[in-house]
């Protein structure tokens, strides 16, 4: 497959499928298949980061199982209302920022929540939350590379390198240290 990007050099990659009908499944489909491959990353990443899914904090399977399916719950909200917005202010959904778009829900969930709203309020509070979605959209950034790095520190604390009741903190210049007894 051959990738031509305006004002980039062409690049060639194999694609080494299972799927040996070349009639059925093109060339082009593949590549076409293997980039969307990416998004499907990003997705992940929205639903682990964003929304807040990367550390779990139950601590039976069955209220895990739980978390999961509430956040699964709240990412397809989102996903729903960023596929109106983008209707509205016809563009493709993906063009939409995920972070933006729950930065403006969080903005907007005061007044949507109100008790003294009606249904017609309640409705045009809902299309004013679409419109402002809907203009935050993510320019396009062909062949852009997002490498996976770490943005934040670790955080201070020492790794758990005993059992937990024979691990003692100590304080040190607002830091701390675990030490062992």
């Amino acid at each position: 497959v051959t990738i031509n990007v305006p004002g980039m050099r062409s690049a060639s990659y194999y694609l080494i499928t299972t799927l040996t009908d070349s009639t059925r499944y093109s060339a082009a489909e593949l590549a076409d298949l293997y980039r969307q491959r990416w998004d499907v990353e990003l997705f992940f990443r929205d639903i682990k980061t964003t929304i807040g899914m990367d550390v779990l904090r139950c601590r039976t399977p069955d209220l895990v199982r739980k978390e999961i399916l509430m956040h699964f719950i709240a990412y397809n909200v989102v996903r729903r209302l960023i596929v109106d917005a983008a209707a509205s202010v016809e563009c493709a959904p993906r063009r939409i920022s995920f972070k933006a778009s729950i930065q403006a829900l969080r903005q907007w969930e005061p007044q949507l929540h109100q008790r003294a709203t009606d249904a017609s309020e309640r409705r045009r509070l809902l299309g004013s939350l679409r419109a402002a979605i809907g203009a935050r959209q993510v320019t396009a950034r062909p062949g852009r590379r997002e490498p996976r790095c770490l943005k934040r520190r670790p955080k201070p604390f020492a790794l758990l390198t005993a059992h937990r009741h024979q691990m003692v903190e100590t304080p040190h210049r607002s830091r701390y240290r675990a030490k062992q007894p």
